[in-house]
């Protein structure tokens, strides 16, 4: 769910949902070509993966990099522009099919997982006041109202590299991811995005918007809710812990007792 919220004109937001990848980009509000540039990095996100397959470490970066690129072609021509990116991918790390999440991001859009009953913030924002708190200058709640809380840090498209800090998590059981632009964190609490997931509504990506512009969503905002359940689809290896019978092979195992 994305919505220009109350205050701008232009959704400078994109996002992508197209599995094994999930990610919102966030255009640099009083950039030129913004919108543009969000757009930019979602479409080389999609390019670089195969749909409905694991994809690998390695490709999320080539579409990251690819997008910088493009993005900083246009100063040639003028323009300034640049985006931040947060982000999931289903990842394969071996030939086994050893499948986790990778937790990706530029910027201050940020990556939550819902544990249970426990909301915690993956991503770590690369932003002024983030680095003010990290040093112990301010608090997460003066964060919020500091003249320094628009600059980020770090952005797709500014400088030649474009480094995503990046997290690996098993892919088992039941999981969920809430991807956001920071229009959605700025607006709504961490403990009211947890109150909002676990009343669990039939939409909970359009129930974390609609909430943001209740509170008056004074800029773009954008979530997406990635549900999942991974399920071990590797045969069990024969033993006594199986009710099955071995057959002929229950012959040649030792007897245990």
């Amino acid at each position: 769910m994305t919505d220009v919220g109350r205050r701008r004109r232009i959704n400078e937001d994109s996002i992508i949902m197209a599995s094994p990848i999930f990610a919102v980009a966030d255009g640099m509000g009083g950039h030129q070509r913004g919108d543009e540039a969000s757009r930019v990095v979602v479409e080389q996100l999609q390019l670089s993966v195969r749909p409905g397959e694991p994809t690998s470490p390695e490709t999320v970066f080539t579409g990251i990099t690819a997008a910088n690129a493009r993005i900083l072609s246009w100063a040639d021509e003028g323009g300034l522009a640049g985006s931040t990116v947060a982000g999931v991918a289903l990842v394969s790390l071996s030939s086994q099919a050893d499948s986790h999440w990778m937790v990706f991001n530029i910027g201050d859009s940020r990556v939550y997982v819902l544990d249970g009953q426990r909301l915690r913030q993956v991503t770590v924002d690369h932003s002024a006041v983030q680095e003010l708190i990290d040093h112990g200058r301010i608090s997460p709640a003066e964060a919020a109202t500091h003249p320094q809380r628009n600059v980020v840090t770090r952005a797709v498209g500014v400088e030649a590299d474009a480094d995503p800090d990046v997290w690996l998590l098993p892919a088992e059981g039941h999981q969920m991811f809430i991807i956001c632009s920071d229009g959605l964190s700025r607006e709504v609490s961490d403990e009211e995005i947890r109150s909002i997931l676990l009343d669990a509504p039939a939409d909970p990506s359009k129930a974390l918007v609609d909430r943001a512009v209740e509170a008056g969503a004074r800029d773009n905002v954008s979530a997406i809710v990635v549900d999942a359940l991974s399920v071990d689809m590797t045969p069990p290896s024969p033993g006594y812990h199986d009710t099955r019978g071995l057959g002929a092979l229950e012959e040649t195992l030792p007897r245990l007792k």
